[in-house]
């Protein structure tokens, strides 16, 4: 994926940074250093706040797949 990347996003909401409890990591932020993206660091749990099914995001087909094959490689090792 390159970075960064246009997403589209449709709605005002954003997550404080210090809210955040200890077991989050922030993977994404956008332009304005609002948070895009969560995971947490014990837990196969992630997290985002935009649309990569969007036709705004020109590579949301990639994240997508990328996301899908992460999941089935976790699938895999269960």
């Amino acid at each position: 994926m390159p970075q960064p990347f246009t997403a589209g996003r449709y709605h005002s909401l954003i997550v404080d940074s210090a809210s955040l409890p200890a077991c989050l990591e922030i993977t994404a932020t956008s332009d304005e250093n609002y948070i895009m993206g969560l995971r947490h660091k014990t837990y196969s749990i992630e997290g985002v706040q935009f649309h990569p099914e969007s036709i705004l995001t020109p590579q949301g087909a990639k994240l997508i797949s990328n996301f899908l094959a992460g999941v089935k490689e976790i699938a895999c090792k269960s």
